[in-house]
């Protein structure tokens, strides 16, 4: 059974011409408006117990107009939110304190409108305290907090205890990444012990490595509804075609599971990539740790380019991002490629990989990024194995030259 339940949720705000024509549109009066503002239209879906699901989009896209109505601070004007079991929410920082009153003081005020008891509170103050670590400040007012701090505070209270269901809008973007990092294991924990979580953020390293799923909203509606790498792939290709009127997106997932996207206004294009042993020249399907690699890329350009930038990233089996240049931050100067011209660039590095499968994003732009111009961007262009097959066992995505010097029988 579904732990939440959006069924056709929509909702609408009307804007009318006088205050007394609202006041009437309250108690029925038939009262036309001047206008009106769809903030969500017709978005369904469930979230299964251990399931985290991901809102994503730009500002505006109806991602938080949508949280309200889940937690029913908004009231959906068509549409149905079903909840089972307790929800914890942070949508905003400080939503629920009293700026006068000390963290510790906050902890009973603010725990008292989320539902806990007297009780409850003096049993979790201790370990709220200690999560949030912003020492003596916890006794200071709640004014004097940084952003940072009160990011902390909110979110050891909303997460003193498990709940069923939990909302995050944005709140760990906030602070330094120690606490980004200690708020995500909590919230992993929550998701392994069967936590339904809904995040909402533009971290979208973070959508990779904790959802299952991704919803794109758009004006809105629902644009997008997937696997995090069909979705964020994407939208990243999405944001750029909204910069560049002459982009197209194209999307298709191979037999082993890896998703390909392409994008571009296509004025240049990738001819041939290939993943070359550096000595032999051969293809490399399946390469070993430490063996010196070549990634060769032809281009034609079909049109004339003035300057070209030729960008790769390669990213692990989860998506994380492992590494990744252009010729922008190297000086590798292209500049007035003609119609018709080719451009071959070649990527020498030693595969300092650790044993797993990888895939080699590569993109050709105008600049250091590809919002700018964006010529062509290939998500997993080339997707590649790595072994062990000479080096001592090692666990990770890279190997480090690391020697272990051991000294017995010290004084």
């Amino acid at each position: 059974m579904a732990l939440l339940s959006v069924d056709r949720v929509s909702k609408r705000y009307a804007i009318y011409g006088s205050l007394v024509s609202r006041i009437g549109s309250w108690f029925g009066a038939s009262v036309m408006p001047v206008s009106e503002f769809w903030a969500n239209r017709e978005i369904s879906f469930d979230v299964a117990p251990g399931e985290a699901l991901a809102l994503i989009g730009q500002n505006g896209a109806g991602k938080s107009t949508l949280l309200k109505m889940i937690t029913g601070t908004v009231r959906p004007s068509s549409g149905r939110v079903a909840a089972h079991g307790r929800v914890s929410a942070i949508l905003e920082l400080g939503v629920g304190f009293n700026l006068e009153l000390t963290g510790r003081q906050n902890i009973f005020h603010a725990g008292g409108l989320m539902g806990h008891s007297q009780a409850e509170l003096e049993r979790l103050a201790p370990q709220i305290e200690d999560f949030a670590e912003v020492g003596e400040h916890f006794d200071q007012p709640v004014r004097t907090y940084s952003s940072g701090m009160m990011a902390r505070l909110a979110f050891a209270l909303a997460t003193a205890t498990r709940p069923d269901i939990l909302i995050i809008d944005e709140v760990l973007s906030v602070g330094d990444s120690y606490f980004q990092h200690k708020s995500f294991d909590r919230v992993r924990a929550f998701k392994e012990a069967g936590t339904a979580i809904i995040l909402v953020t533009h971290g979208l390293a973070d959508v990779r490595a904790l959802c299952d799923r991704v919803i794109l909203l758009d004006k809105g509606a629902v644009l997008k509804d997937g696997p995090p790498d069909e979705v964020v792939d994407y939208y990243n290709a999405l944001i750029a075609e909204r910069e560049n009127a002459k982009l197209t997106i194209e999307q298709r997932r191979t037999k082993g599971g890896w998703l390909h996207s392409r994008s571009g206004s296509y004025e240049i294009v990738t001819e041939t990539l290939d993943l070359l042993d550096r000595e032999s020249r051969q293809p490399v399907a399946t390469a070993t740790v430490g063996q010196k690699l070549a990634l060769k890329i032809r281009a034609t350009a079909n049109e004339d380019v003035p300057r070209l930038v030729v960008g790769v990233m390669l990213r692990d089996r989860t998506g994380h991002v492992v590494w990744g240049t252009n010729t922008w931050h190297t000086g590798d100067h292209i500049v007035d490629v003609r119609a018709g011209g080719r451009v071959e660039v070649n990527v020498a590095f030693t595969c300092t990989l650790g044993p797993g499968s990888y895939g080699l994003a590569v993109a050709l732009s105008a600049s250091d990024t590809h919002l700018e111009k964006n010529y062509e961007w290939q998500d997993n262009a080339i997707v590649f194995d790595v072994v062990n097959a000479d080096r001592p066992y090692f666990i990770g995505t890279s190997e480090l030259d690391a020697d272990f010097t051991i000294t017995k029988d010290l004084d």
